[in-house]
């Protein structure tokens, strides 16, 4: 499916395919979603949540072969990823809040995936079972092990079928590598290597060795007092094994290569832009401090989220980006009451479609964005409790800043901060995209 095939008026239509979650107000804080990921072929869409549970969906496979296809996904599998820990020697409480996923490619009939918390990250084998052997020799059928004297004839143990069962089970934990909270992971287009970020570190690691990682990024001042910036994102090219990036809080993203040394303290490329004298404020280095940062699926480009802003960057062009999409800078006047209520510093993730084409990120009252980079239209869509049944078709929402209200519009007052639309994901082939809000996980398509 290509974002390309748009309806009449040159704007692609998205409509409601599923609400997974409990549209109820009284939300606990464990049921929050914090991340969403599809895996490699989009088949399997994990989330993570506050309360350390992933939940894996898998899609349906009546919709899948479906003509027109549907994005329709059902539970595949649950389980409790991390738990709260507790510091001894700092004192201090570890979440069990899963920051992010991210999948392994295939390789054979089970999946695997990386999870992570601020603190510890596990490698996941999830896999299925729909067979089991029965008429042991040593065992009887519930595991109790046989009386030899009692084991006269020698059995040939038979496969039987059993109702198919998904199993998820730690294969690797790697640990005791970050003094600060994680804030990525990435796993390198080699499949055998990826890297975990801090506040201050990046750390190299292997698939296979759990006891040691190296350490390629540090940023950290001899004296903490000099400290100016910090990381906030990182990412492995998605071809070029050797290339990563990240993104700072002082709005600035870092391409490093490890070919050129093994700590990668000195950049290759630096991108950044020249910050604009008019619009410069008291918060004008709180809002250009970058959230996101993610390659694009042909390695060319990246987009990076900063509060008010998504940016298209070339990677052979530094000096600026040669795409700016502004997602809610009707908030620009708003900028105090939000520093007052902390939102400012809100954590928005951005991601690409399957073919760069189109961007998606998130705002607020449960709003999300998608910019078509080919036709330069945007689009702000809602997604709300109160859509009835799937295929409803998701109206435009536009937003007022001031003067008369048009029938169609919300005024900038009435916005709802506390409903926030952080975690995104779009189908790596289709145009199925993933919306978390809350503790619910919203799923659209275009409108076929």
């Amino acid at each position: 499916m290509d974002y390309a095939e748009t309806s009449s008026n040159g704007d692609i239509q998205w409509c409601f395919s599923q609400v997974k979650g409990t549209l109820e107000d009284d939300v606990t804080d464990a049921d929050i979603i914090s991340c969403v990921e599809f895996n490699h072929d989009g088949d399997l869409l994990a989330t993570g949540d506050k309360g350390g549970r992933v939940v894996i969906f898998q899609r349906d496979p009546i919709s899948k072969n479906s003509i027109p296809r549907r994005g329709e996904y059902n539970v595949y599998s649950t389980f409790q990823s991390h738990e709260p820990e507790f510091d001894y020697l700092k004192s201090l409480e570890i979440e069990e809040k899963i920051n992010k996923i991210r999948w392994l490619r295939r390789k054979n009939q089970a999946h695997f995936l990386l999870s992570t918390n601020d603190k510890t990250i596990k490698l996941w084998k999830v896999s299925e079972r729909d067979k089991r052997v029965e008429g042991y020799n040593t065992k009887e059928e519930n595991g109790a092990i046989r009386d030899p004297a009692c084991i006269t004839a020698l059995r040939v143990p038979t496969i039987k079928p059993m109702e198919l069962m998904v199993e998820a089970s730690p294969r690797r934990i790697f640990a005791n590598a970050h003094t600060y909270h994680i804030n990525s992971i990435s796993v390198n287009s080699d499949q055998e290597t990826y890297l975990s970020a801090d506040d201050l570190r990046i750390n190299l690691w292997h698939l296979e060795i759990t006891d040691q990682s190296f350490n390629i990024v540090d940023i950290k001042p001899t004296n903490m007092e000099e400290l100016t910036e910090v990381i906030t994102a990182a990412e492995f090219h998605p071809v070029e094994c050797n290339v990563l990036v990240y993104s700072s809080s002082k709005g600035t993203i870092r391409l490093c290569d490890m070919r050129s040394a093994a700590l990668c303290d000195h950049h290759s490329k630096l991108f950044e832009e020249p910050e604009d004298p008019t619009n410069k404020s008291f918060f004008s280095e709180i809002i250009s401090s970058i959230s996101d940062v993610k390659l694009s699926n042909s390695g060319r480009y990246m987009i990076s989220r900063d509060y008010l802003s998504v940016k298209v960057w070339d990677l052979q062009m530094e000096t600026k980006p040669i795409e700016c999409y502004p997602v809610h800078e009707y908030l620009r006047s708003k900028l105090c009451s939000l520093y007052e209520n902390d939102c400012i510093f809100d954590k928005f993730e951005c991601c690409w479609s399957g073919n760069d084409c189109a961007i998606m990120t998130g705002s607020y009252n449960n709003f999300f964005r998608v910019f078509d980079r080919n036709t330069k239209r945007d689009l702000t869509l809602e997604a709300a409790r109160d859509i009835a049944k799937p295929k409803t078709l998701l109206k435009p929402r536009k937003v007022c800043t001031g003067g008369k209200r048009k029938k169609d519009e919300i005024s900038v007052d009435c916005l709802d901060f506390n409903k926030k639309i952080l975690h995104t994901a779009w189908h790596p082939s289709e145009n199925v995209v993933a919306v978390a809000a809350t503790n619910n996980l919203f799923l659209f398509q275009d409108k076929l």
